[in-house]
């Protein structure tokens, strides 16, 4: 055991053909936050298998960064990994993106076009957002997991389903589930290996290594010169409850690396005039298109964490009964 009883990170496999080095899936997903890592750790023993992953988390958390990680540490990373956005795709459109298409199966299709399933060869197939798809779509795609093929709209030939499956949620499948709004079997072929994703103010630890980490990459990216942090910058990083959570931690730096004039970015450089405020809550949910529920969990838990976890104290502050709050809080979960 290293210091502070971290377990070693496995060891990386020499490189064969040219391929790159191997990284283990805790340098590519790094973390500092204890309950997150011994997740991850257990999560690694699971890379080269071919069982399906879900990845739960708010959005912002990093689902579709730790989606790639596992697709680079593991040994299908020279393989394809192919991303479908669940929650913008229509049923018609989703069989399509999916299954793919034939020439003349629909009105436009002009020419075949393979599906992203099929793109996705022996590689990594990432859906993201299971818990958009409609009824429709959900027993489709439970069928491809169950007979592990699937054919073209319009087409008559079988392909087979070889890649790995990942799929993410935002929401909770199994209170989906107990409502009827997702179906139980289909659940329970993708909950094989499943890891959830804290939000960013539960990882306070992770909050500045990851600011100087998205300091770094933006500076690099915008070809700016190299920044830091001022004291008094960290310090209000540290205090923002970051309701967007990393995804807003990003953008925050991002915009700072484009305006800042100096090598060290003080407070008053970042664009956090009215940081932990309502209208930066309300930023963060237009930006991120939040539903109005979401928005509604993200100021309720806010409220309780600055009444400090006292709920007579919170209701009092959102103008609710003490009941009204529980009962808000126990949806929130769901």
């Amino acid at each position: 055991m290293r210091p502070g009883g971290s377990p070693p990170p496995p060891e990386a496999e020499p490189p064969t053909d040219g391929a790159p080095r191997r990284r283990a899936l805790r340098t590519l997903f790094s973390t500092r936050h204890r309950p997150l890592l011994q997740e991850l750790v257990a999560l690694e023993r699971a890379l080269d298998l071919p069982t399906t992953v879900l990845i739960v988390g708010e959005s912002g958390t990093g689902k579709d960064r730790l989606a790639r990680a596992l697709h680079d540490a593991s040994i299908r990373r020279e393989r394809p990994f192919v991303r479908i956005d669940a929650a913008n795709l229509s049923d018609d459109l989703f069989e399509s993106e999916l299954f793919g298409h034939e020439r003349g199966a629909f009105t436009g299709a002009v020419v075949a076009k393979p599906g992203l399933l099929e793109v996705a060869e022996d590689g990594t197939a990432y859906l993201d957002e299971v818990s958009s798809l409609s009824a429709a779509a959900q027993a489709k795609f439970l069928r491809v997991l169950q007979e592990r093929n699937f054919r073209r709209l319009g087409g008559v030939t079988t392909h087979t389903f070889r890649a790995r499956l990942v799929v993410s949620s935002r929401r909770d499948l199994p209170a989906l589930v107990a409502r009827g709004a997702f179906r139980d079997d289909l659940f329970f072929r993708i909950d094989v290996v499943s890891i959830r994703l804290p939000r960013l103010s539960d990882r306070r630890e992770d909050i500045l290594p990851l600011a100087r980490s998205f300091l770094r990459h933006a500076a690099r990216s915008y070809g700016r010169p190299a920044r830091r942090f001022a004291a008094d910058a960290e310090e209000a990083i540290l205090r923002h409850p970051w309701p967007g959570n990393a995804r807003e931690l990003m953008h925050v730096v991002e915009k700072a690396v484009l305006t800042a004039q100096e090598a060290e970015v003080p407070a008053s450089d970042l664009p956090m005039g009215a940081l932990g405020s309502p209208e930066s809550l309300l930023a963060a949910a237009l930006d991120r298109k939040w539903t109005l529920r979401e928005l509604e969990d993200a100021y309720i838990r806010e409220t309780l964490r600055r009444a400090g976890g006292n709920r007579t104290l919170a209701a009092r502050r959102l103008g609710i009964s003490r009941k009204s709050l529980w009962e808000r809080s126990k949806k929130s979960r769901e």
